[in-house]
Parts: C-alpha cells; structure tokens; sequence
C-alpha cells in the first residue's frame, strides 16, 4: 500500500483538531499526526505567519511520515499562501494520495465550537482577526466540510475516502 496524507485544515475553532485526533484513533498503528500548533507552538514557540520557522520541520515531518508510516495526518489551520511549499512537497511526496478537507463554516459557527470545547483561550476579537475565509489550497482538491455536517459525518467520509481508494 502506498503511503497515504490526510491533510485537515479549516479556521481556528472549526474542529480540526478534533477530527484529526479521532481519525488518528481509528486509522491502524503507524499513523503519523502532525498538528500544526504542536509544532508550531509547542515544540518550536514560534509565531505563524509566511515564512514561519515552523514550515522546515513540518516539510520533514511529512518526509518522516511518507517513508516510515501507512498514513499521515497534517493538521492546522494551514493558510493556503503561507504554507504553499509546504502543500507543494506534500504533493511531490504522496502524489494522488492526498485526502484533503478543509473546514468551509461560518465565522459564528467556529465561535460557537471554539466556545463549546475550551473554557479560557482566546475570545472573539482576537479570532475575528485570524479569519480567512475561503482559504482552499487550489492546486489540491479539497473536500469541504459546511456547518450542517456532524463530528461523525466527518469521521465516515474521510473512512469512505481511504477505504475507495483501497478498492481500486
């Protein structure tokens, strides 16, 4: 089996993370996740943005994943410009086997989930200023994934995804 990226992208508070922690849970052993903000903030403490010092140890990651793992999972919020190259070695390294979804949901909505799972981060303004709607990658298909779609809908359709694939 060729090795496979599930890529999970959307706005802040949009349920990413959340999916991506599910499907790594459902996936077999030796599936790679790789949260942006783990990385990003956790690991290296640096800021997002274009350029971030970020972007090198993610390429590497997803280097990692291809060679050693059945799957790998790139999750964040992954603006479509800013991590362009990023997206483009992707595509160099899984080639047609990239699932892509990117969260397509209100402003409202994403307040309403963010507010919902965590008790004392950031608030409204501050994630009205990170808003970038319609942020799809354009060079790699992406399925969207709207408001009116459950955590489990989300769930089956990438399994469904990873599972036709397999039937060909």
């Amino acid at each position: 089996m060729k090795p496979k990226l599930i890529i999970i992208r959307g706005n802040s508070g949009s349920g990413k993370t959340t999916l991506a922690k599910e499907i790594h849970q459902r996936l077999p052993r030796n599936t790679l996740l790789i949260p942006q903000d783990t990385v990003r903030r956790e690991m290296l403490n640096v800021k997002d943005g274009e350029n971030t010092l970020a972007l090198p140890l993610l390429e590497n990651l997803l280097e990692y994943g291809y060679t050693h793992c059945s799957y790998t999972i790139l999750e964040g919020i992954l603006n479509a410009k800013w991590y362009s190259e990023l997206f483009r070695k992707a595509q160099q390294l899984f080639g047609d086997q990239i699932y892509a979804y990117y969260f397509d949901i209100p402003f409202e909505e994403t307040m309403r989930r963010h507010k919902e799972r965590h008790e004392s981060s950031f608030g409204e303004e501050k994630m009205r200023s990170w808003w970038n709607a319609n942020d799809y990658i354009g060079f790699i298909s992406e399925r969207a994934f709207t408001s009116r779609m459950s955590l489990d809908d989300e769930i089956q359709g990438i399994i469904n995804d990873i599972q036709m694939e397999k039937k060909k």
